[in-house]
């Protein structure tokens, strides 16, 4: 594997992500940020923040499958929640859990989360983008 995560001491521990990821393979994936569409780029999960931030992390899965890697290889995430507020993070982190059961795997890779106004449709509630390194 390409990743290793680590928490070093001296910072605190996020139950959600890891403080670093050390990449060591030899190729290095960006993925566009992706939102809540279906493969006919239907939204799914109108008004329904957890079922949006599923499908997000599982078009993320979809496009690392597609170069020969999986959510294991992920350096990086970086999440936009449209009005994000702290009492969100339930439903931020129960989509991840239902991604996470479907893709085989916990993403706790270094992450950042940003509120933003708006996406680029008005439905949309979420945009993921991910970095990952590939052997």
């Amino acid at each position: 594997m390409a990743i290793t995560l680590v928490d070093p001491s001296g910072l605190p521990k996020i139950d959600v992500y890891r403080q670093v990821s050390i990449a060591t393979g030899s190729k290095l994936v960006f993925i566009a940020g992706q939102v809540a569409w279906d493969a006919e780029g239907k939204t799914v999960g109108d008004g329904d923040l957890a079922a949006q931030v599923e499908r997000c992390y599982l078009n993320i899965g979809t496009a690392l499958a597609e170069v020969g890697g999986s959510f294991d290889d992920v350096a990086k995430l970086t999440v936009y929640v449209v009005d994000w507020t702290p009492d969100k993070m339930p439903l931020f982190l129960e989509g991840v859990a239902r991604a996470s059961a479907k893709l085989g795997t916990t993403p706790v890779p270094p992450g950042t989360l940003l509120g933003v106004a708006a996406l680029d449709v008005p439905a949309h509630l979420v945009e993921v983008e991910a970095t990952a390194v590939i052997d």
